[in-house]
């Protein structure tokens, strides 16, 4: 279609017409974005209803005041908890740029801990690296160092040679490299994994990866990715989050900490 411009304009903009026929336009995208919305919940209604399987390693990470936590420490007494797969690799003296404008897209996590969901951020570079760079971003949430830990190799975003077979968001690595041009495999890529705690066992419920990880910029999106999900009255499956303290919005409800 032949796009009408402003005079003197050089970049590619929309086509100007009148405001009835813009109406039509919109309305038209308006059915396909509640078609998307459906499509979205049924989704992450499918994901909800993934099994899970339960974390039997004894994954130790570093935390920022030197201390060793487990993972089921970074739930910090919530229910679940979302590990976000930052690229730091021990051996840069900066974590990832393209990370970064991920993490920075959290906002206020208070509202995931209405949820009873923690989210926290992993990388396997030395804690002191960390800490040095997230006090140069300006960052205040959980960020702990797997170094020397086998958990981001585990959860396949992190890779050298003691990893056989390497795969990455569920293909061969060898794939993506072929894919790219690249002349060997990355020692670290991005992910998000999300992780359910019963008691005191923890299941892990779902991981993505690549664009996967776009899902951020909302606490409604990453609930999207928990096993519980956003804990509201019309998700499926039903009766996942009644055993759950009320929510911020319904009578009973507590302080933001979202602790048990």
């Amino acid at each position: 279609m032949w796009m009408c411009q402003p005079e003197g304009a050089s970049l590619s903009l929309p086509e100007i017409v009148t405001r009835d026929n813009w109406i039509r336009a919109r309305v038209a995208l308006l059915e396909r974005e509640k078609a998307l919305t459906k499509a979205r919940d049924e989704l992450a209604a499918e994901r909800r209803r993934l099994p899970m399987v339960e974390v039997a390693e004894d994954y130790r990470f570093s935390a920022a005041d030197g201390s060793s936590r487990t993972l089921l420490d970074l739930f910090e007494g919530r229910h679940q908890l979302i590990v976000d797969h930052y690229m730091f690799d021990p051996d840069w003296e900066d974590g990832c740029m393209s990370c970064a404008g991920r993490v920075d897209q959290y906002g206020n996590t208070a509202h995931l801990h209405e949820r009873d969901t923690t989210i926290a951020v992993v990388s396997r570079a030395p804690i002191e690296k960390i800490e040095r760079w997230k006090h140069k971003m300006g960052w205040t949430f959980p960020w702990y160092s797997s170094y020397g830990s086998r958990f981001n190799f585990d959860y396949g975003v992190s890779f050298d040679d003691t990893v056989d077979d390497p795969d990455y968001n569920y293909r061969p690595v060898a794939a993506i490299t072929e894919a790219h041009d690249l002349a060997e495999i990355p020692t670290e890529l991005h992910g998000t994994s999300v992780f359910l705690r019963v008691g005191d066992r923890v299941f892990h419920t779902y991981s993505t990866y690549g664009r996967g990880t776009e899902q951020v910029g909302g606490t409604h999106y990453y609930l999207d990715m928990t096993a519980l999900g956003r804990q509201e009255d019309w998700e499926e499956p039903k009766g996942r989050a009644e055993s759950l303290r009320p929510r911020a919005d319904q009578k009973g409800a507590g302080a933001a900490s979202g602790r048990s």
